[in-house]
């Protein structure tokens, strides 16, 4: 057993465990430079929680995680509720062409996330933008990137994406629902709404349970979305997300130190998040 278990913790320990350790040493120190920059010396020097204190002080880092709980409130919601809808809409008996339907679902995922970010930009553009020409051919107007719509269409964009896998998710636990029970449910009058939301969806709440534990996860490090929209939404800003954040910290400003501490605060914060939903969830069941 404990040969078959060895490459396992093997590659664990490099690519999981080593980084962090990595980050946390990183996060004890500053680079301090004299000189005034003219040719000084570059020493690195220890900071203790210095960086880590520099981080939280910051309205910039504070402030992303609100905008990101702001975008979890509407973007949550609407993949899971629509995911949920489509997979008891394929699972159901008035449904046909179900492999059909599965493909054309899922094929948005299949979509890298960076070119689909753009697919979506280019919809967004004035002046190039077919969807933009609609809207103002029946007389109305619409700009996806002012401040008021900014999330809206971040939700866009990451929604077409992730809906359709997800739905596949929950189609593959609708089918382990006994298919006894349901026809049960029929015979007694119960109709196709009733049954899907009383039958079908308590008996699959650990795969929605688990959706929405990832979910979340990803939500807290969604990067790909609010930099492209950025680059055209001047209310968004270059420290909308942590991620954000961070990438600006290690690769803009250099401060490694400063971006290794926002890497931990972010993944406290991502368990802390977890813990909740799983705790959240597993009431839920046992209800």
């Amino acid at each position: 057993m404990a040969l078959f278990l060895t490459p396992f913790f093997a590659i664990f320990a490099a690519v999981t465990v080593a980084p962090i350790c990595y980050a946390v040493w990183m996060s004890l120190f500053q680079e301090r430079s004299s000189g005034l920059g003219f040719g000084g010396v570059t020493e690195r020097t220890f900071a203790g929680f210095g960086n880590f204190t520099k981080a939280l002080s910051e309205p910039g880092f504070v402030s992303s995680f609100v905008h990101v709980a702001a975008y979890c409130a509407f973007y949550i919601p609407v993949m899971i509720g629509s995911a949920l809808a489509l997979a008891l809409l394929v699972d159901s008996t008035v449904a046909r062409a179900k492999r059909f339907v599965q493909l054309v679902v899922f094929l948005p995922h299949a979509v890298p996330g960076m070119i689909a970010g753009i697919i979506w930009l280019y919809l967004y553009t004035p002046g190039l933008s077919p969807v933009l020409d609609w809207i103002q051919a029946v007389g109305g107007s619409w700009d996806f990137f002012s401040s008021g719509h900014a999330i809206s269409s971040m939700v866009n964009m990451a929604a077409w994406q992730w809906i359709g896998y997800n739905a596949i998710i929950f189609f593959a636990a609708l089918q382990a629902v006994p298919r006894e029970v349901i026809e049960a449910a029929t015979v007694d009058g119960a109709g196709g709404f009733r049954t899907a939301v009383q039958i079908k969806l308590p008996m699959i709440r650990s795969a929605v349970i688990l959706t929405l534990l990832f979910t979340c996860i990803g939500v807290v490090q969604i990067f790909n979305e609010p930099k492209l929209l950025s680059a055209r939404a001047d209310s968004m800003g270059s420290n909308w997300s942590p991620i954000m954040y961070i990438f600006k910290a290690a690769f803009e400003k250099h401060d490694y130190g400063l971006a290794a501490a926002g890497s931990l605060v972010l993944a406290l914060v991502a368990g802390v998040l977890s813990y909740i939903v799983t705790t959240i969830g597993n009431r839920w069941k046992a209800a």
